[in-house]
C-alpha cells in the first residue's frame, strides 16, 4: 500500500489535504462554490501530475481517498469518474482504478481522428510509420509562442508520413523542447514498436493529457504531395495540434496533412 497515499492529512478538510499533497496556494483556496468533488479532483491531478502514483501503476481505493481527503466515498468516486472520462484514470473492474497510459487500447490513438470509410478494410489497422526526419534545430516565433518557449530556444523537429495498407495517408512535423527529450533521435523514433506518445511517456516521462487542435483545408506543396504520393492540386486536410501534458503545459506542436480520398476525419460531440 502507498503510506503517502493513503495517510490521513494532519488539520481537517479539503484544505487541510491540499497542504498535505504539496498543493500550490491557490489550489488551497478553492473559490466556496466550486462543487467538492471538483476540488477532489483537482487534489487527485495534482497528485497525478507530481507522479505520486506512474503510469500504468493503480492509485489508492475510494475509501483509502475518502479518507485522506475527509469526505465521503460517493464524492471522490465522482471525481474518479470525470477523470476516467478524460482518460486519465483507467477503471478495471475486480481490480481498481489505474493511472491510464498511451499503451491502453481505448487511449493509445484518443487524439487521431482520421477513420477508413465504411467497407474500406484495406484502409483500417495500425498505421505503418516511416521517420523521414529527427534533428535539432532553433524555434521560430510562431513555434516558440505555441510552445511557451523563446524564440531560438532548442526544439526537436520530426517529420514522419503515416501509411494504411501501404498508401501513405498523413505527413506530420511535429516540434518538441529540447529540454525534455534529451536523447531522443530518429534510431529511437525507428526502434520503438508503440505509438509516438507512448514513447514519449514510457521513456521521458511525458504524458499527454489534452491537445486542441485547428483544421483547414489546403493544397500540399510539391515535396508534401511527393512524401504523400498524391497528384498536384489533390485537397488535403490541414491540422495543426498543440498536445499539453499536465498543468496545461504545452509539450509538443503537430501540424499534420491528412489525405481523405480513404479516409475521412471524425470527432464526436456532446
Amino acid at each position: 500500500m502507498n503510506t503517502a497515499a493513503s495517510s490521513r492529512p494532519s488539520g481537517t478538510g479539503v484544505q487541510a489535504a491540499s497542504k498535505a499533497a504539496g498543493a500550490p496556494p491557490s489550489a488551497s483556496r478553492a473559490p466556496a462554490f466550486s462543487p467538492l468533488y471538483q476540488q477532489i479532483k483537482a487534489l487527485i491531478s495534482q497528485s497525478l501530475q507530481a507522479g505520486e502514483w506512474k503510469s500504468g501503476n493503480a492509485i489508492p481505493s475510494e475509501t483509502e481517498l475518502a479518507a485522506r481527503f475527509q469526505v465521503s466515498q460517493g464524492t471522490v468516486r465522482k471525481a474518479i469518474d470525470e477523470l476516467a472520462t478524460e482518460n486519465l484514470l483507467i477503471r478495471r473492474q475486480g481490480k481498481g482504478t489505474f493511472v491510464a497510459t498511451h499503451t491502453e487500447q481505448q487511449v493509445q490513438y484518443r487524439f487521431l481522428r482520421l477513420f477508413p470509410e465504411q467497407g474500406d478494410l484495406g484502409s483500417q489497422g495500425p498505421a505503418q510509420r516511416q521517420i523521414v526526419d529527427c534533428r535539432r534545430a532553433r524555434a521560430s516565433a510562431q513555434v516558440a509562442r505555441k510552445l511557451q518557449l523563446r524564440t531560438g530556444d532548442a526544439v526537436l523537429q520530426i517529420q514522419r508520413v503515416l501509411s494504411y495498407a501501404d498508401v501513405p495517408t498523413i505527413l506530420e512535423d511535429i516540434w518538441l523542447p529540447a529540454g525534455p527529450f534529451k536523447g531522443l533521435d530518429i534510431g529511437r523514433l525507428q526502434a520503438y514498436p508503440g505509438p509516438m506518445y507512448a514513447l514519449f511517456e514510457s521513456e521521458f516521462g511525458m504524458r499527454m493529457v489534452r491537445a486542441q487542435e485547428e483544421i483547414r483545408a489546403v493544397l500540399g506543396d510539391e515535396e508534401e504531395c511527393k512524401l504523400l504520393q498524391t497528384g498536384p492540386y489533390v485537397p488535403l486536410l490541414s491540422v495543426e495540434r498543440i498536445a499539453f501534458t499536465y498543468n496545461d503545459m504545452p509539450m509538443e506542436l503537430r501540424h499534420g496533412l491528412y489525405r481523405t480520398d480513404r479516409h475521412h476525419y471524425r470527432n464526436e460531440l456532446g
